[in-house]
């Protein structure tokens, strides 16, 4: 079942997403201060790629991770949150779109905080 979830995914913008994500980690990894958000962009737009069958934990990210994970909440993250929440809700609007909707709500908890996250 979560071939065919992926494969839908796809279809309906899960490619458009990965592209979205990646750009944005091209983006960011211009400068060399920018290289560490740009790398989780890159994991993050490869999560998007193919979402169903894969679990998110959020932990052990220590000092160095949570001092990223505020600067990115602060200047990134929290726009990618929001994309993903309100089209998470929107998703979820028809019995049919739950599915999708519950995978943006798990790409909306990685929009908050990548450093740390572990992908299963």
């Amino acid at each position: 079942m979560n071939f065919i979830g992926n494969i839908i995914w796809l279809l309906f913008g899960g490619i458009i997403g990965a592209i979205l994500w990646a750009v944005a980690g091209l983006i960011l990894c211009i400068t060399v201060v920018g290289i560490p958000f740009g790398v989780q962009c890159f994991k993050i737009a490869g999560f998007v790629l193919w979402p169903f069958g894969k679990e998110i934990k959020l932990g052990h990210f220590g000092a160095g991770g949570l001092l990223f994970n505020i600067i990115w909440l602060i200047v990134f993250g929290w726009e990618f949150f929001l994309a993903h929440l309100v089209t998470g809700a929107v998703f979820c609007i028809t019995i049919i779109g739950i599915p999708f909707g519950l995978q943006h709500f798990k790409l909306a908890k990685l929009g908050l905080i990548p450093f740390g996250a572990r992908i299963h």
